[in-house]
């Protein structure tokens, strides 16, 4: 399938423009290049766009030619997704790149994409770019949130012994084990991202526990985020310690970066896609909106 089929004068101008652009970050930077796109703002109701287990396949393609020597680019777009699937993708690219990947973050990488970021020495962003909280989502509720909640409920309750009839309603909403559940998947979200940047973006620092403590604090938190669709600038995250780059250092990489971008975002406006996992070795998989 071609990323331009709907360019009837051309259809393979998408495609040539990506393969060019990539080429161009993977030649500025001589390191080897991914790009892992999601249609989310295309096509947000497709369950699809998220991090699922079978983006594996799509990484594993992408891979293959890839001169691991020189380490990986990992171009993020993504809105997050399946906190188990992104564990077992950022384990295999650590292991292929002995844990020299670079993220870069052309506009979003959020929630769980934020997660992999934290799994990478170093994330290159733009004045435009941003991430989100790591809080996890269960069912498409926030699981922080959703024990926040019972917490407040809990308080309001003593507080007020009246209001449990009320709050009973609010509770009861949620199913049998669903707040052990929201604990438990809260609590390897952080120490997944605590884990990962103590082993790479901190690694040999002697302060390098506490560093990654107070990062990861500062992104798993509910509190601090309020919303689970809080954006956060380069300066927000490496005011918490985060290793940032800005890409209007390097004029040559934020073109190449920039263009690449919206190339693939013109791709899943013009065409009934999902995911995109492009490599500069040549490897693509391509994803597909499911029939309606």
């Amino acid at each position: 399938m071609q990323l331009s089929q709907a360019a009837a004068s051309d259809p393979d101008a998408l495609d040539n423009l990506i393969v060019k652009y990539i080429e161009d970050v993977a030649r500025i930077r001589d390191r080897g290049v991914i790009c892992y796109y999601s249609g989310w703002l295309q096509r947000g109701g497709d369950l699809s766009v998220s991090v699922v287990d079978d983006d594996m396949n799509g990484l594993m393609n992408a891979n293959y030619g890839l001169d691991t020597s020189k380490g990986l680019d990992l171009i993020l777009h993504t809105p997050g997704g399946d906190v188990a699937a992104t564990e077992a993708m950022v384990g295999y690219l650590r292991k292929r790149f002995e844990g020299d990947i670079v993220a870069i973050v052309p506009q979003l990488a959020m929630s769980a994409g934020t997660m992999v970021c934290c799994g990478c020495r170093e994330v290159i962003m733009g004045a435009q770019s941003s991430l989100g909280p790591t809080d996890p989502q269960l069912n498409g509720v926030a699981a922080a949130g959703v024990i926040e909640e019972f917490e407040g409920a809990v308080k309001a309750v003593s507080e007020n012994p009246a209001s449990g009839v009320l709050w009973a309603q609010i509770i009861g909403k949620y199913p049998p084990t669903y707040l052990g559940d929201c604990q438990k998947v809260l609590d390897a979200s952080k120490n997944i991202v605590v884990r990962w940047l103590s082993e790479g973006m901190f690694a040999g620092d002697p302060d390098g526990d506490d560093k990654a403590n107070e990062l990861g604090g500062f992104l798993c938190s509910h509190n601090d985020s309020a919303m689970h669709n809080r954006h956060f600038s380069a300066e927000d995250v490496a005011g918490h310690g985060m290793r940032v780059s800005m890409l209007e250092d390097d004029q040559q990489l934020q073109d190449a970066v920039l263009s690449l971008h919206h190339t693939f975002m013109l791709a899943f406006q013009q065409n009934p896609i999902t995911k995109v996992v492009w490599s500069s070795s040549g490897g693509r998989w391509i994803q597909q909106s499911a029939p309606s």
